[in-house]
């Protein structure tokens, strides 16, 4: 299994987001835009949370809030586990189920690097299965 490092290296570096201050629909519209389902949140460098369709359908259309009139900054997921470059994509599935979270920012310090999806892990869970089982089909037929 790989690293998260390793993992960003396949996201261009890209570094989506908002800021908190936008409104909830502008911040939809990011997210449909990039067929994301979750945006860092950045006060300028420093991630100030996670705004995810999780956090549109729980905190404006159950509650009945206008997302043209209601900043990101109220409903975002502000306290946010994280994880680092060097941290193995195993780990960061057993974050996720333990957490039931989707989306992790990856982290430097104060430096924020990117975010992997819990897409992103399944892939790369199922790439070292399948290399598994190749390598053991070739042990056995040899």
């Amino acid at each position: 299994m790989q690293t998260v490092g390793e993992l960003l290296k396949k996201h261009d570096g890209t570094l989506w987001h908002v800021t908190p201050h936008i409104t909830v629909y502008e911040a939809v519209e990011k997210l449909s835009h990039y067929g994301a389902g979750a945006l860092l949140v950045m006060d300028g460098e420093r991630l100030a949370g996670v705004f995810s369709e999780r956090d549109y359908t729980r905190k404006i259309t159950l509650q009945g809030r206008n997302s043209k009139e209601t900043r990101v900054h109220e409903i975002m997921t502000a306290d946010v586990f994280t994880v680092s470059a060097s941290t193995r994509t195993h780990d960061c599935m057993a974050l996720m189920s333990a957490k039931k979270i989707r989306h992790l920012p990856v982290m430097q310090g104060d430096t924020v690097l990117g975010m992997i999806s819990i897409r992103d892990i399944m892939d790369d869970i199922i790439a070292d299965h399948e290399s598994t089982i190749a390598t053991l089909h070739h042990y056995i037929h040899s």
